[in-house]
């Protein structure tokens, strides 16, 4: 039976780890928190306090913590236990430039890291479903491809720059972050019009807003700004967006007001509103 360490027990790593252990897999489990890994015992996993020897006997490592101290700090009161043929994986959420050096630091050491964070909630990642990235050593990709293919619907290698995968998570999480505050935005709208929030989601039901990211995103990327909608006129709906909402705050749109209106001072208000990407 093949046995994985698995250190950070929040709620996607439980759920990762759940999902193992349904797969028939053993997983020894630590978490800062010893109770919320020992809560795990319930479901067949072995919780440890030491997090040396949760290591020990493991055919791989899974990391999945809060930032990049956290990720630090266990390796360090880990590896003592890691044998050097045993391959670690780190699915946190991290900065990019963290993930190069710490990768170039372990091998210097002996040990191999990839980088792999996600695309899923917990409810997703028990079921085994969403997105995986992974960037670093092809040949280290190449030996953990089926272990990480059973932990995803989607199991995509990005590069072997190790930090590539750290960059494409980040880029996602922002646009989920713009997303997210551009529906507070037009729910705060409809508020202030009177609407309910139900009455005002009905939006969605004939408009989608991702073309945007396949037309005019597409666009952006080969700097083509030939207006289709330009920064003047998307100015001016921005400031009665502004004025729909009372004046209250509308923290996406108030940005977009002053990014668009320092555009147009540039000259560039007869440009596509993607021109907000235009090289100086």
């Amino acid at each position: 039976m093949e046995t994985v360490a698995f250190y950070g027990t929040g709620m996607l790593g439980s759920a990762m780890i759940r999902a193992m252990l349904r797969r028939g897999l053993a997983v020894n489990v630590w978490n800062r928190t010893a109770a919320r890994a020992q809560a795990l015992e319930v479901d067949g996993a072995r919780a440890f306090t030491d997090p040396a020897r949760a290591a020990g006997g493991a055919d791989r490592v899974h990391l999945c913590l809060s930032d990049d101290a956290a990720v630090d700090a266990v390796l360090d009161a880990a590896l003592t236990g890691i044998a050097l043929d045993c391959p670690i994986v780190d699915h946190s959420t991290v900065l990019p430039q963290h993930v190069a050096e710490r990768v170039e630091r372990l091998e210097g050491l002996g040990y191999a890291l990839l980088h792999a964070p996600v695309f899923m909630g917990p409810p997703m990642a028990l079921e085994s479903t969403g997105v995986m990235m992974a960037s670093g050593n092809l040949s280290l990709f190449a030996r953990l491809r089926a272990s990480l293919e059973a932990m995803c619907s989607d199991l995509r290698y990005v590069g072997e720059r190790a930090d590539l995968a750290a960059i494409f998570k980040l880029m996602g999480n922002a646009m989920i972050l713009a997303v997210v505050g551009g529906i507070n935005d037009t729910l705060r709208m409809a508020q202030e019009q009177g609407l309910a929030r139900g009455q005002a989601y009905e939006l969605f039901d004939f408009y989608d807003p991702t073309g945007q990211i396949r037309g005019r995103g597409r666009r952006m990327v080969r700097d083509d700004y030939d207006p289709l909608w330009s920064i003047d006129m998307a100015h001016k709906d921005a400031v009665l967006m502004q004025a729909t909402a009372h004046h209250e705050r509308l923290p996406v749109i108030d940005a977009m007001e002053a990014l668009l209106r320092n555009v147009s001072a540039r000259g560039l208000g007869d440009r596509d509103l993607g021109a907000v990407a235009q090289r100086p």
